[in-house]
């Protein structure tokens, strides 16, 4: 009985339904962009200052420059130590009163500045900013700053929920389904948003599209990995995360038209709606249907597909099976990830990676929204190198193999954080184009743990493995925000070195992995444990075993 990928193998394995059931997948894939790294610009901090009664009629009165009436009027301004004085704390003076001068408003107080009384922001802040951000409409800054991580956080907390529970239901309920309607549920939680009145309104709504949006790309990503035959699977898996990168750039234009956080919301979240449409345009996956033993539903989508490619099937194929029914069924178990010591060391070093992707990831973006020039030019230039990334591990991965250009990969991202804390700011381009050879590094590294983590697991454990492996990824976005917002403040290059270290540690456990190039993906625990091993010894081992067999009892 024939199982799906060899009926492709007649119809289509990469034909007319699936490129264009890949464009569809690949315009879902782009809109999770402003979820995952829309802090950027939606929490984007711009230079700010205390609000002061009194400040601008004083400087209406004497005619001050604006340089001039921050010089006169705000603590610690030119001090680079001193960010914390100029950005939230002020004078305790009364700017109202007639007898301030407009040469030195300050020196009939105190010969010395430094020797008046400071205190907190008491009538909120002054941001220098041509349009505004959640930080600027709810002042998330001096005491309030941690609820800007808090915002970034929830996000991943609601990744890591949705992408396991959504996950099963998926496997439970169907992937289309699921899929409509995680697309419905983000696109209203987008929508109101955009419209919360106050930050826990909105960081709840953050919370739910959190929820929905990454196990939406999650199951985009099976549907067309299932849709394709055996030798394409990889290839579309890889351009499904290089559309996440077309809108990364798509984002980042999109930002800067569109300055207003709400308004930028708006615009990222409205083409949800559009999605919903897929329920006419995708079919349920015929993989999933054998699997819930509705072969006939399955035989009419793939008689679907045939006709769409213009193929037609062959008149001997009446019934299907699914893969997994050969062999014995196991009941995978946590303990199967750790109980023996290969498959242990493999656990810990993928959970590891998973991690680091994440944070150097997340981190790096979030950094340079902090210390760049100008975040729409250096977004933009930083995503770009995302394609060369994608394309060094097609031409590697099959080439070289897997683990050295994992391992280079997440060294590369290392070095780059480390030497831009060298490059003195005046080489601007030095910097950026260091700050760009990271982000390909750790794009890389991604994209290699994502292809990894399924080959090293034996297929009884597999999908346990990704998903525990994977979550990581998760937890390490739920800290990044806290990581490099918190860090920040006590040195603007502290998080490069934590991102340092953590990526050539990762780099270095890389290299204990085993090399799965032109290795079938094994079966049991047995063959993933023995990896590691030449494959000629186990091939004499199986040879031995077949040969004693052959004896006869006597």
């Amino acid at each position: 009985m024939p199982t799906v990928d060899d009926i492709l193998d007649h119809v289509g394995e990469f034909h007319l339904f699936q490129k264009q059931t890949f464009f569809l997948l690949a315009l879902l894939s782009a809109t999770f962009t402003p979820i995952y790294v829309g802090i950027v610009f939606l929490g984007f901090a711009p230079s700010h200052h205390c609000r002061s009664p009194g400040v601008s009629e004083l400087s209406q009165r004497c005619g001050w420059s604006p340089a001039e009436e921050l010089n006169y009027t705000v603590p610690g301004l030119g001090a680079a130590d001193e960010a914390f004085l100029r950005q939230c704390m002020q004078y305790e003076v009364d700017w109202n009163q007639s007898t301030l001068s407009c040469v030195d408003p300050l020196a009939s107080l105190a010969v010395n500045r430094s020797h008046l009384p400071l205190v907190p922001c008491q009538h909120g802040w002054v941001y220098d900013t041509r349009g505004s951000s959640i930080v600027t409409e709810f002042n998330l800054v001096c005491a309030n700053s941690w609820m800007l991580d808090l915002f970034q956080s929830a996000v991943n907390v609601g990744f890591f929920v949705g992408s396991m529970g959504i996950g099963y239901l998926a496997d439970r309920f169907g992937r289309k389904s699921c899929l409509l309607g995680t697309i419905l549920i983000n696109a209203l939680s987008g929508v109101l948003m955009a419209i919360a009145p106050t930050y826990t309104w909105m960081l709840l709504f953050r919370l739910i599209q959190g929820l929905v949006s990454k196990a939406g790309w999650l199951i985009g990503y099976i549907l067309i990995t299932e849709f394709v035959g055996l030798s394409y699977r990889r290839t579309v898996g890889i351009f499904y995360q290089v559309s996440f990168t077309v809108g990364l750039l798509v984002l980042a234009g999109v930002a800067y038209a569109l300055p207003h956080w709400r308004w930028l919301q708006f615009a990222v979240t409205l083409p949800n709606f559009c999605f919903l449409l897929y329920y006419w345009c995708i079919p349920e996956s015929p993989r999933w249907l054998i699997s819930q033993n509705k072969n006939a539903k399955a035989m009419r989508i793939i008689k679907y597909i045939a006709k769409k490619n213009g193929k037609s099937m062959p008149a001997s194929i009446q019934s299907l099976r699914a893969e997994e029914e050969v062999g014995e069924k196991l009941n995978p178990s946590f303990l199967d990830l750790v109980r023996t010591p290969q498959i242990r060391k493999h656990t810990l070093i993928l959970m590891y990676n998973w991690f680091t992707s994440s944070v150097l990831y997340q981190g790096l973006i979030m950094h340079m929204g902090l210390a760049g020039d100008n975040v729409y030019l250096d977004f933009f230039y930083s995503a770009l190198v995302e394609f060369p990334a994608a394309f060094i591990i097609i031409l590697t991965i099959d080439r070289i193999g897997r683990r050295y250009p994992w391992a280079v990969s997440n060294m590369v991202a290392g070095v780059a954080c480390l030497a831009s804390i060298f490059i003195p700011e005046d080489l601007q381009g030095l910097r950026v184009a260091v700050a760009c050879l990271g982000r390909m590094g750790i794009t890389m590294a991604y994209e290699m743990v994502c292809l990894v983590n399924a080959e090293l697991y034996p297929t009884f454990i597999r999908n346990l493995g990704v998903m525990v492996c994977s979550s990581m990824c998760d937890i390490g976005g739920i800290f990044t925000p806290f990581l490099v917002y918190r860090l920040t403040e006590v040195w603007l290059e502290l998080p490069l070195v934590v991102f340092a270290v953590i990526g050539l540690i990762a780099g270095g456990l890389v290299l204990l992995l085993p090399e799965t190039k032109g290795k079938a993906l094994p079966e049991t625990i047995e063959e993933a444990e023995n990896m590691q091993r030449p494959r000629k010894n186990k091939e004499k081992v199986i040879y031995l075993q077949i040969k004693k067999s052959d004896v006869p009892l006597n």
